[in-house]
């Protein structure tokens, strides 16, 4: 595991505290390069039986690799502009699952990173690529960072 505890906000479905239908996700950085994810999805989050919904594997994957971009500066965010999931192999619920993200390059606004799930035997299940983007000034001069519940759990 990586030594570096990253920030959760109150109501994100992925990281979210506070949500009464979130995922509840803890993510650590290595301070250089890559996030870390240990994580097993409850059965709620199923389409068939037994295995997680894309569209929740897609969410897992796009939270973890956006945050390569809070590495070193809690405060630097990002949006995705384009997220491209391959899923490899289901992915099952009630299942300890290894979840990564790693820089490929991060330069003025924009920035590129990768993705993976990875089963109990190291099977990549689901990998992905994302394009990012810092979020507009503009947005972030009105928003209420207090309003998000920005903070590290204890």
């Amino acid at each position: 595991m990586y030594p570096n505890k990253q920030p959760n906000s109150d109501f994100c479905f992925v990281c979210g505290r506070k949500n009464p239908r979130g995922l509840y996700m803890t993510f650590y950085d290595n301070g250089r390069n890559e996030i870390h994810a240990d994580y097993t999805v409850p059965d709620i989050y199923q389409s068939y039986p037994g295995i997680v919904h894309g569209g929740i594997v897609a969410a897992i994957l796009d939270e973890t690799v956006g945050r390569v971009a809070l590495i070193g500066d809690h405060h630097h965010f990002m949006m995705s502009v384009k997220l491209e999931v391959k899923y490899r192999q289901p992915v099952p619920t009630e299942t300890p699952l290894i979840i990564r993200g790693q820089i490929v390059k991060l330069r003025g606004r924009l920035g590129k990173a990768i993705g993976q799930i990875l089963l109990p035997d190291n099977t990549v299940a689901a990998e992905s690529e994302l394009t990012l983007a810092d979020v507009p000034a503009a947005l972030l001069a009105e928003a209420n960072i207090d309003a998000l519940g920005w903070y590290i759990d204890p």
